[in-house]
């Protein structure tokens, strides 16, 4: 599991696996955010397999497929809905892009972009190509 902090209350990471889920929670993780559709992986990491794993871990588990290309207002107000919820969480899709990307677009106009931008990139995440996106929804106020 490939954990990358975003900031002190967010990691992300690529696909993770039900048996992972007792050390995220014994390392103080306390949400599940999934940004993986399930059409994208197979029953034993789907989101019935990783719910039911955060659940049975005492985790909130929210789920906010992202398929690539396709965001949607109700995805960030969702996904900022979910970051909103108290303790540490994890979010995660194939490789931490897509759940960098809504944390970004649910950050615009309460953060710089540059630092945004930043942010991402220090985490590996190079999120340059929707600036324009998140420089619109800060002008929007979000």
């Amino acid at each position: 599991m490939d954990l990358r902090e975003i900031s002190p209350e967010l990691v992300v990471s690529g696909q993770i696996l039900p048996e992972e889920i007792p050390a995220l929670a014994e390392a103080g993780i306390r949400v599940v955010i999934n940004n993986r559709p399930d059409a994208e992986v197979g029953p034993d990491m789907d989101s019935h397999a990783i719910r039911a794993a955060a659940e049975a871990a005492g985790m909130e588990y929210r789920e906010i497929p992202f398929n690539p290309g396709q965001i949607t207002p109700e995805m960030v107000e969702a996904q900022a809905e979910a970051l909103a919820l108290p303790g540490r969480k994890i979010a995660y899709c194939r490789s931490g892009n897509r759940s960098t990307v809504l944390w970004a677009l649910t950050r615009a106009g309460a953060e710089p972009t540059d630092d945004l931008l930043g942010t991402a990139a220090n985490a590996g995440y190079d999120l340059s190509g929707i600036r324009p996106m998140i420089e619109a929804l800060a002008q929007r106020g979000r």
